[in-house]
């Protein structure tokens, strides 16, 4: 029987392409920065469920794309093009997780998750401290990009948001999430799966333990710097605070949301999360205290997640409609 992925999926990126046509274009702009995040998320995924590792250092390898793009906006001006943008932010990406993760994977648990957050700090101060270079807590504005040959100068950011940048977006998330369910079953996903499981049996198999980790933290950055890229389009700014380990709280927050132990969990928090915190600072100035209660609800009545829940309801309905008809 064919699993449910093979034709939900698509029918989702379906929607997604005539989505313009149904929501407002407030509304479309929302979704995609969930959708960027949602990359994001992936990407982070990649290392917790599936590695074992939990990271509370993202938001700097996000950070790392969005600046690689403001950044050559900045001082590259001539070569700000969106098929050279997201190449770059890519490089910047891997460069930056392959010190990050180099360092990191030599320990794990809370060693691997402080280690991770400290290097996050590192990048944060530089990020502040260099105003010259960076911008300093002011940022860097980001400008339209020339999509292949076209300009879009003079355009307002939610025309370009709307319309062409639209399905740019949505090509790159769906060949992201096809990447990303190819990689994590295939036979590499499968030797990560059996280190989070057991490490010592796994090195005794023959799987170089430490490697194989490192190899999906550069993954995960990869996916993570690829989302602070797309981003920093739709945001038009980029600030040091993506750097910041509230950030990076806010992606694990996005993950047990949706929930980890589900492919789409993690895209599914994110796209949600970004419309809680949207209404929660709208209603009160205390947003995060409603954002850290929803945790702990979460946590104690639904620590599968949004789509673990879902998950569980419909297995739920599927043994009883089995039950009926024996």
């Amino acid at each position: 029987m064919m699993k449910p992925i093979y034709f939900v999926y698509p029918g989702i990126f379906v929607l997604l392409l005539f989505l313009p046509r149904l929501v407002p274009t407030y509304q479309l702009m929302l979704i995609e920065s969930g959708i960027t995040f949602g990359i994001m998320a992936m990407g982070f995924n990649l290392l917790l469920r599936y590695t074992g590792l939990l990271s509370f250092g993202h938001g700097a390898l996000f950070a790392v794309g969005a600046y690689a793009v403001g950044m050559m906006g900045r001082y590259f001006p001539d070569l700000y093009r969106i098929e050279i943008l997201i190449p770059v932010a890519l490089l910047a990406s891997l460069i930056v997780s392959a010190i990050f993760g180099f360092i990191c994977v030599r320990h794990t648990r809370i060693f691997f998750s402080i280690l991770a957050l400290a290097l996050s700090m590192v990048l944060y101060a530089v990020l502040v401290k260099l105003y010259d270079l960076t911008g300093g807590s002011d940022g860097i504005h980001i400008d339209l990009p020339i999509m292949f040959g076209k300009s879009f100068e003079g355009m307002k950011r939610f025309e370009f948001l709307s319309g062409a940048y639209y399905y740019f977006l949505i090509c790159i998330f769906a060949v992201s999430t096809g990447i990303m369910f190819a990689i994590v079953n295939s036979p590499f996903g499968r030797a990560l799966q059996s280190i989070r499981d057991n490490e010592v049996r796994a090195e005794m198999i023959g799987i170089r333990v430490r490697r194989y980790r490192w190899y999906a933290f550069i993954l995960s950055g990869l996916f993570t710097g690829l989302g602070g890229a797309l981003w920093s389009f739709v945001n038009g700014h980029v600030t040091p605070e993506i750097a910041e380990w509230i950030f990076s709280g806010e992606i694990v927050y996005m993950t047990l949301l949706g929930g980890f132990m589900i492919f789409g969990g993690p895209i599914i928090g994110a796209i949600l999360f970004t419309y809680m915190k949207l209404y929660a600072v709208s209603i009160t100035q205390y947003w995060m205290f409603v954002i850290g209660a929803t945790l702990v609800i979460l946590v104690l009545l639904l620590p599968e997640g949004i789509a673990g829940g879902f998950a569980r309801l419909f297995a739920w309905i599927k043994r009883g409609k089995a039950a009926g008809t024996a």
